[in-house]
């Protein structure tokens, strides 16, 4: 190989420049590539290249250049396959991008296969509905319990007050209640913000989860559950602050009972009124309520997981649990998200809403009461919120500002479904799983994880092979 070094400086900077560029041509080819999926296999080609140089420039050398590969590049080949699996690399999509049809038919086996309960599924596509499935007697205006998906309407009506200038973000939360304050702890309760608590990093500890009344039982008052909640898994919590205000992400119902206090104080009338008044009633949700749903006409029977019916319950908390919706009135409200118009929020306020604050793991996951699921390819998040509730309550709706689509699906007899589905629904929409689907990303990578710590133990004994045949000839060479 010595007729490399006869030829020109430029020409071989040239044919390096090919060399590490010419991976670009074939990644042209993947037109549905993400940015991340790109810069994956821009560095792929890049390790190709850079390998084809280290042979040709050092043949048997090669591996002696490298040096102790070993351990660090095993942690290498693990750190590259999660990486990978974190950006959904390795997870099968369950239709083709942008097929609706095909993920909708994929959908509807799944409901129909995996529960004998109630579902109301509705897409979304470009602003407008364009696909519905109801099952169990349901239809689009029969109304669901939606759990947990009622902090997201919350985060709505106290954002309201942000922007009428009745409430202030990173004002601490004590400045606006009169009747409760939260109990003494070693922190600083003043660093209990508005934002904070929306966005579940104000240090509070009571991980609630609120419990179920019975329909003959008499709810408490605010003051009284906040003093004394009852929580879903029957264990004696107390709504404190445990961490410092700020810090790490905490999911709090409590915090969200505190948030119910706050639209009281600050409005002057109960909860559910304000919110009817501030944003179902401007986006035309006339379903949607907080009053028990035992009482309503066309509401959805409760069952268990086996199919059998179950009791409706009371919740304490309408500002954590308790809001009740159609997949109608839900889809007004993506809707007008998506289009932006008629909505009782400015644009900015929306757009703050999505921005990260709460962190896992250095993820944004938490807006100021939004679910952040994923970064979608071109930098927006797709936003929105699930709810889970005993016996079975699953409910999740998700948006995808960037194409405007949107997902909605309520489910009575089934733990998990809206969510699994819906999360099958942001990998179909931007190639990338979701946080609340991390497990699945991680087993999917198991495999390429095996295959490369394999190649690289494989490269590493040859290396010490190499090594040793290379000892033996040098010493029967100077015997």
């Amino acid at each position: 190989m010595q007729f490399l070094y006869k030829i020109p400086g430029y020409i071989l900077l040239l044919f390096g420049g090919f060399c590490l560029s010419w991976g670009g041509f074939i990644i042209r080819s993947f037109e549905e590539a993400s940015i991340w999926q790109i810069l994956f296999l821009r560095s792929f080609f890049f390790l190709l290249a850079l390998i084809a140089f280290l042979l040709v420039t050092y043949k048997k050398n090669t591996f002696k250049v490298i040096k102790q590969s070993g351990l660090p590049g095993l942690l290498g080949g693990f750190v590259l396959s999660l990486t990978a699996a974190f950006y959904g690399w390795w997870v099968e999509e369950v239709a083709d991008r942008e097929n609706y049809d095909q993920f909708f038919d994929w959908a509807q086996k799944e409901i129909d296969t995996k529960t004998s309960g109630a579902s109301a599924l509705i897409l979304i596509e470009d602003g407008r509905v364009v696909r519905q499935f109801y099952k169990g007697g349901v239809d689009k205006d029969t109304l669901f319990p939606t759990a947990s998906l009622s902090k997201w309407i919350t985060a709505l009506a106290v954002m309201s007050l942000v922007e009428k200038s009745l409430v202030h973000l990173d004002a601490p939360i004590s400045d606006y209640l009169t009747r409760w304050q939260l109990p003494n702890s070693e922190f600083d309760n003043n660093g209990v913000t508005v934002r904070r608590l929306l966005s579940h990093t104000a240090g509070l500890t009571d991980g609630l989860g609120f419990g179920d009344y019975q329909s003959d039982e008499v709810l408490p008052s605010t003051e009284a559950e906040l003093n004394n909640p009852r929580a879903s898994n029957k264990a004696d919590v107390k709504i404190i602050v445990g961490r410092e205000p700020g810090g790490e992400f905490l999911y709090s119902g409590g915090g969200y009972l505190i948030l119910q206090f706050l639209v009281e104080e600050v409005s002057k009338v109960e909860f559910a009124d304000y919110v009817t008044k501030a944003i179902l009633h401007p986006l035309e949700m006339h379903r949607s309520t907080y009053k028990f749903l035992g009482d309503q006409v066309n509401a959805v029977q409760s069952f268990d997981v086996d199919g059998s019916l179950a009791p409706t319950y009371m919740y304490a908390s309408p500002a954590a649990t308790s809001f009740a919706s159609s997949a109608s009135d839900l889809s007004k409200l993506v809707q007008a998200l998506l289009n932006e118009k008629n909505f009782p929020l400015d644009s900015d306020t929306v757009l703050l809403m999505r921005e990260p604050h709460g962190f896992l793991m250095n993820f944004g996951i938490w807006g100021l009461g939004t679910i952040l699921y994923v970064q979608a390819p071109h930098g927006d998040f797709v936003f929105g919120h699930d709810g889970a509730n005993e016996p079975a309550i699953i409910t999740s709706v998700r948006l995808n500002p960037e194409t405007s689509d949107g997902f909605v699906m309520l489910v009575s007899g089934h733990p998990s479904l809206a969510s699994s589905i819906g999360s099958e629904w942001v990998l179909w929409q931007t190639g990338y799983p979701d946080f609340l689907s991390s497990d699945r990303a991680l087993k999917s990578a198991l495999f390429p994880m095996l295959v490369c710590s394999l190649g690289i133990l494989l490269l590493l004994v040859l290396r010490l092979r190499w090594q040793s045949s290379a000892s033996e000839t040098e010493l029967d060479n100077r015997q």
